[in-house]
């Protein structure tokens, strides 16, 4: 593969991030209405019951101080505290972080965690900031939040473009709020801080055992199958190695300025060794193709592993796999997934597919809790207990109600938090 310069224009993806809340509130209405519940669960659920909105002043290197939007959202704690990610993105919107929080308490019910779910971003671009401006915004996050979170409250995690020294700074800037040791206020710690071995890889390994279900019910081998892998983030990239490890055949991979397609395979282990720290490797290649193209090109599964609403009405006809993972939150929009449904292609949705780490940051949490820690081999097979049961209810209830494991998921995840709201006497039916 030659190299070519980088001053590649970015790629235009359309994502729909507005209607992310919307499709939420339509799909949960969908779910409340097969399962009989009356109209007071989807008015209590359709939208966060707490949403805080900061701004946040931070000195940049320059000496000038710039303020940065931020917000999060607390879905519902009817079943125990809110857990959900921080992301830190140019794009993110009030709308996204509501949708997502939602999203996060149907995979803590799906999952049977003791959790509703919370999100949180800050709109800023990360690319463009240095570690030490990355530090004071994320202290500054956790100062502006510090009255709505804590370890039996909300607990954040990490998100897209944040990682494990971003909850450092966090968790020392909670600290010194609160004058005490907090190791269980935040997820996706350092081991050295408190974190769980597995955590960093726990969205990619949930990912990765969701799809060896769904090719056991397929009779599909994962040797030699043929996978795109849109995105190559932290999901993304640990998802290629392990894929390409068992054998399988990734012949894609895209990141926010491109994809990289090769029919025979790519060298995943090559393409990690030269991505950059926010995952981006295909401008360093002179046949790299739009996103688009490569959501496009024929495979046997197709992994959406960044951002929403990459597969809309306007592409869905031209999607030419058999399986779709969904990696990200979000990716394909409810216009999409009609067409999808149509032409047979199966879509195991994001709230089940990618609740890998959510179940781990629980498990971090609870040794947090003990003051125990356990080896990555506990960690690795409680996760695939958890998700091999979690796929198999999902599944059987689509079966049970014949729908799409979209609905099925929602009618899953809803059951917990309507239970738990029902007997606080929040509602009644």
């Amino acid at each position: 593969m030659a190299i070519k310069s980088l001053d590649v224009k970015k790629d235009k993806i359309l994502t729909e991030k507005d209607n992310a809340l919307l499709e939420f509130q339509e799909t949960l209405k969908e779910a409340v209405e097969i399962m009989n519940y009356p109209k007071q669960v989807f008015e209590v659920l359709k939208k966060p019951m707490r949403f805080l909105e900061v701004s946040i002043p931070v000195r940049m290197d320059n000496g000038q101080t710039e303020v940065f939007q931020g917000y999060r959202a607390q879905h519902n704690d009817a079943a125990g505290p809110t857990k959900g990610g921080i992301r830190f993105h140019p794009d993110v919107t009030a709308n996204e972080v509501k949708a997502l929080a939602g999203w996060m308490s149907l995979k803590c019910g799906i999952t049977d965690l003791p959790y509703g779910g919370a999100k949180g971003g800050i709109i800023c671009d990360p690319r463009k900031m240095s570690q030490d401006e990355l530090e004071r915004l994320s202290r500054g996050y956790v100062r502006a939040v510090s009255q709505i979170v804590g370890p039996t409250k909300d607990i954040p995690a990490p998100d897209m473009y944040t990682n494990s020294q971003i909850m450092a700074w966090m968790l020392d800037e909670y600290d010194h709020i609160r004058e005490f040791d907090s190791p269980g206020f935040i997820t996706g710690k350092p081991i050295a801080l408190g974190g769980s071995k597995g955590r960093e890889t726990a969205t990619s390994k949930g990912v990765l055992y969701t799809l060896q279900r769904v090719c056991d019910l397929r009779k599909m081998s994962l040797k030699d199958t043929r996978i795109i892998i849109q995105g190559f983030g932290n999901v993304g990239s640990y998802l290629a190695k392990y894929l390409y490890d068992l054998g399988a055949k990734v012949i894609g991979i895209g990141d926010v300025l491109g994809g990289l397609y090769d029919e025979n395979g790519l060298d995943i282990p090559y393409l990690l060794e030269n991505r950059d720290s926010f995952g981006i490797v295909s401008n360093r290649f002179d046949n790299s193709i739009t996103n688009q193209e490569l959501l496009e090109r024929e495979c046997d599964v197709l992994i959406p592993a960044a951002i929403c609403g990459v597969i809309h009405k306007h592409n869905a006809e031209k999607i030419k796999c058999q399986i779709i993972i969904e990696a990200a939150n979000g990716p394909t929009t409810k216009d999409a997934l009609k067409i999808l449904d149509k032409r047979n292609i199966l879509v195991v949705p994001d709230i089940l597919a990618n609740s890998g780490g959510v179940v781990v940051s629980y498990f971090e949490w609870c040794q947090n809790n003990q003051g125990f820690y356990w080896t990555e081999q506990e960690v690795d097979a409680r996760l695939k207990e958890k998700m091999n049961m979690s796929f198999g209810n999902v599944y059987n209830t689509a079966k049970k109600y014949n729908v799409n494991m979209k609905i099925a998921a929602y009618i899953e995840g809803i059951q917990k938090l309507a239970e738990a709201s029902r007997l606080r006497g929040w509602l009644k039916y």
